[in-house]
């Protein structure tokens, strides 16, 4: 039997789970996937946010495991976090980022869901993990640059008047098909194991037992098999109507990347919980947790995001569909490698990165200096804050209880 005190615990842990949540939703999961499609006008703001809301449910059940479990159990080594201390570090985090959401700037979630639980951790007694901290940094570090960086490569290749779109836009489409063909869903595999699609057709024709050559040139085939439709089918849309394919391939984009967003953001709210709960006290199945993470995704984009979302769509950059075409794909990218290695990434950093990166391609046109400069204030703000109010936070609680 669950005492009575434990489940009022956990009953306020999960309220302040389910409010991150809807924080997350209303700012970096529900605004920054649609930004730039709504932005080149390929989407309304009211809409971008709905769609944006269902897509991130479907990641954070899909693909929420690692992150949840690396923020739940990686940040802090010793002993998992109590109950007052997940509390702190969960109503810390997301009163931060709700403040940046009514205020219309992009405070970076994983800094401060980060900077809250370590802050919360170490008030706690438990110590440092710094193996994780590098991993992460290193991260945070190389997402403006190799963001920015792709996205201003591939927006030159689309303004290169040498480089026909019909051509240009299939071929970043087959690339996009390859790392598509690879991410791994948990449905697709047996069990509770993920599995990617290229990996799931191969199991299917090969069977289980079968190992080495046959498994891995399979996997290479069905990977080129899959990027070669997609190309395909995009070049036929866009001979049809070169404008309509385009705006198609953008909003596609857009969302692979809400989807990732929700796989990603989930597990920011819930991590802390996941020390809670156990055959002890409450055992709540991950993919129950999950889906209720990704409700409470669902609820803050819908409630929330139009505003960030006009917030980035118009005062970072004037994008038009290349423009977009060129932030959203590193974007996906970088957002599945942080969902594969478990690692809390801040999807308003990515965004913001790719969308200045893509920008600059046009000589800076329409990038708005200043409001880079409050930007990046602001994300190192959120980290060093989240850590220092929720480390004093847990000591007055501690102190009074």
């Amino acid at each position: 039997m669950v005492a009575t005190g434990t489940l009022l615990t956990l009953a306020v842990a999960g309220a302040a789970a389910l409010f991150m949540a809807w924080a997350i939703g209303a700012g970096s999961s529900g605004s920054t996937p649609f930004a730039p499609a709504v932005g080149a006008n390929a989407i309304s703001v009211m809409r971008a946010g709905f769609v944006v809301g269902i897509l991130g449910l479907s990641g954070a059940v899909l693909q929420g495991a690692n992150v949840t479990e690396a923020v739940g159990s990686e940040l802090v080594v010793g002993a998992p976090l109590t109950p007052t201390a997940a509390i702190v570090g969960l109503v810390t985090a997301a009163a931060l980022v709700a403040v940046g959401v009514f205020a219309g700037y992009p405070i970076a979630t994983a800094f401060t869901v980060t900077g809250a639980v370590v802050g919360a951790g170490l008030a706690l007694g438990r110590g440092p993990a710094w193996p994780k901290y590098q991993e992460i940094a290193a991260l945070w570090l190389l997402v403006p640059f190799v963001g920015g960086g792709i996205a201003f490569g591939t927006a030159k290749l689309l303004r290169d008047e040498r480089v026909p779109e019909t051509v240009a836009i299939p071929t970043l489409a087959a690339l996009v098909g390859v790392l598509l063909a690879n991410i791994e869903f948990v449905l697709l595999g047996p069990g509770s194991e993920a599995r990617g699609i290229a990996a799931a057709v191969v199991r299917a024709v090969v069977g289980e037992a079968a190992t080495g050559t046959p498994v891995l040139a399979g996997k290479v085939l069905a990977t080129l098999a899959f990027a070669g439709i997609l190309a395909g089918a995009l070049r036929v849309d866009m001979t049809a109507d070169e404008a309509a394919g385009q705006r198609h391939f953008l909003l596609a984009l857009g969302g692979l990347v809400a989807f990732s967003a929700g796989g990603s953001q989930v597990g920011l709210a819930l991590g802390p919980l996941l020390p809670l709960l156990g055959p002890e006290t409450v055992a709540v199945p991950l993919t129950a947790l999950l889906f209720a993470g990704g409700l409470g995704l669902l609820v803050g984009s819908w409630t929330g995001a139009p505003r960030m979302i006009k917030a980035l769509a118009q005062d970072y950059s004037s994008l038009g569909p290349r423009r977009s075409i060129a932030a959203l794909i590193p974007s996906f990218a970088i957002a599945q490698s942080a969902v594969f290695f478990g690692v809390p990434v801040s999807f308003n950093e990515i965004i913001v990165s790719a969308i200045i990166g893509s920008g600059y391609a046009a000589g800076g046109s329409g990038v708005s200096g200043r409001k880079m400069v409050y930007t990046v204030l602001a994300w190192i703000g959120s980290l060093a804050l989240a850590l220092g109010v929720s480390y004093g936070g847990y000591l007055a609680v501690s102190a009074v209880l």
